[in-house]
C-alpha cells in the first residue's frame, strides 16, 4: 500500500496497513537529524523516517522589502516588528521571529482598523510557483499538504493577536465587537483570497488543505464558545467551503483545550484536527475517539513537552502503543507529535518514536 492510499483510507475511517506517519521538527531538529542518521536534505530525512506526507510552502513573497527598524527588529507582511531570538536547548538551539509591538494596539474605532497603511496587498505574493511545488511533491508519491509558513498561514485569531496584541483583541471581543469584526474580516477576506489564488495554482494537485489557529490554552477556550461561534466561526466555515470546493480534506491546527467547539468544526466541515495535546484539560482521547471519531481524524498526541524531552526510548515506544490503542481504532488516526519537536529533545527518543510508529502502528 503506497502513502496516498493509506491516508485516504485513513481519512475516510476505514483500515490502512499501518498508521499514517507524518513529521513536524523545528528546523534545528532537522539538522540534527540529518548529521545523526548520515542524510544529505530534508528529503532523504522525510524518507528514512518513512513519513506519508509532504508539505508546499505555497506563495512567494515578492513585495515591498520589509522594513528595518533601529532596535534591530524587521516588520512582517502585515507591518508587525519581529525580533530574532535565539532559545538555548542544551547543546542546540531554536530560532524564532518574535513579536516585538502590536502596530494597532492603540487604536480605538473601526476607522483606524481600516485606515491602517500597512494592510498585505495580495500582489505581493508569486502563486505561478504553487505548481512547481506540487508537482514535486507529487513525484515523491506522497499525500500533499498545504499550511504555507509558520508566519503566513490561514488564520484569523493569531494575525489580529499579531496587530492588536493578544490581550486586546480578547477585551475586544467582550467590549468592542465592533473594532473586532473590522479586524478579523479584513483578515480572513485577505486570507480567502490567498487560498483561492493557491489552491487555483495548485489546479487539483493539493491533498489536504491546513488551517492553523489556537483557539485554546492548557485550561480551556480562549473565549466562551459563545464568542467563538459569533467572531470566529464564520470566516472559519468560508476557509473550509473554499477547499471542499477546490477536493480538498481540510486540516486544522489548535493548540490548547478547545472540546467545546469541536462539535461546531465538524459542523463547519472539517476532517482533521491537530495536535490533540496530552498535557491538556478536558481533552481525553478516548473520550473524543468516542465521542467524535466517526466523523473527524486525529493527528498528533505525542507529547513534546514531556514524554520526548525527557522521557527515555521506553517511554516513548509506551506512548505510541497507548495512542494506537486509544485512537487508532477503525482508522481515523494519523501519527505525529503534539506540535514540531524541539531542539532539547535526545536524538535516541526521535529514532524510538520512529521505530514505533512503524513496530506498534501496524493493523
Amino acid at each position: 500500500m503506497d502513502a496516498r492510499e493509506r491516508v485516504q483510507l485513513a481519512l475516510q475511517h476505514r483500515i490502512p496497513d499501518r498508521v499514517p506517519i507524518d513529521y513536524w521538527g523545528t528546523t534545528r531538529v532537522d539538522e540534527m537529524l540529518i548529521s545523526h542518521f548520515g542524510l544529505s536534505s530534508r528529503e532523504e530525512l522525510l524518507d528514512h523516517l518513512d513519513v506519508d506526507f509532504r508539505y508546499i510552502g505555497g506563495p512567494r513573497y515578492v513585495g515591498p522589502e520589509p522594513s528595518e527598524h533601529a532596535d534591530g527588529s524587521v516588520e512582517d507582511h502585515w507591518g508587525v516588528p519581529r525580533v530574532r531570538v535565539e532559545v538555548p536547548s542544551g547543546n542546540q538551539s531554536s530560532v524564532y521571529q518574535e513579536v516585538l509591538d502590536s502596530p494597532l494596539r492603540k487604536a480605538d474605532s473601526v476607522q483606524e482598523i481600516l485606515d491602517y497603511p500597512k494592510w498585505p496587498d495580495i500582489g505581493w505574493f508569486d502563486f505561478d510557483c504553487v505548481a512547481q511545488q506540487v508537482a514535486a511533491a507529487r513525484r515523491t508519491g506522497k499525500t500533499v499538504v498545504f499550511i504555507g509558513d509558520r508566519l503566513n498561514r490561514c488564520a484569523q485569531l493569531k494575525p489580529a493577536m499579531y496587530l492588536r496584541g493578544v490581550d486586546q483583541i480578547l477585551v475586544d471581543l467582550a467590549l468592542n465587537p465592533e473594532i473586532a469584526e473590522a479586524l478579523l474580516e479584513h483578515i480572513s477576506g485577505f486570507y480567502l483570497e490567498y487560498a483561492r489564488r493557491t489552491l487555483e495554482a495548485a489546479d487539483g494537485g493539493i491533498d489536504i488543505f491546513m488551517m492553523g489557529d489556537d483557539f485554546g490554552t492548557q485550561k480551556g477556550l480562549l473565549m466562551s464558545p459563545q464568542t467563538w461561534r459569533r467572531f470566529l466561526r464564520p470566516g472559519f466555515k468560508a476557509f473550509i467551503d473554499l477547499a471542499k470546493q477546490h477536493g480538498c480534506k481540510v486540516a486544522h491546527h489548535s493548540c490548547g483545550s478547545i472540546r467545546p467547539i469541536i462539535g461546531d468544526l465538524i459542523d463547519c466541515g472539517l476532517d482533521i484536527l491537530n495536535p490533540i495535546q496530552p498535557e491538556v484539560m478536558d481533552m481525553d482521547r478516548r473520550q473524543l475517539k468516542q465521542d467524535f471519531g466517526e466523523n473527524l481524524c486525529f493527528h498528533g498526541s505525542i507529547s513534546i513537552q514531556k514524554t520526548l524531552p525527557f522521557g527515555t526510548p521506553d517511554d516513548v515506544r509506551r506512548e505510541v502503543a497507548e495512542r494506537f490503542e486509544t485512537l487508532a481504532p477503525n482508522g481515523g488516526f494519523i501519527f505525529c507529535t503534539a506540535h514540531n519537536i524541539q531542539a532539547d529533545t535526545p536524538p535516541a527518543n526521535i529514532e524510538a518514536l520512529f521505530d514505533a510508529y512503524k513496530i506498534l502502528g501496524r493493523y
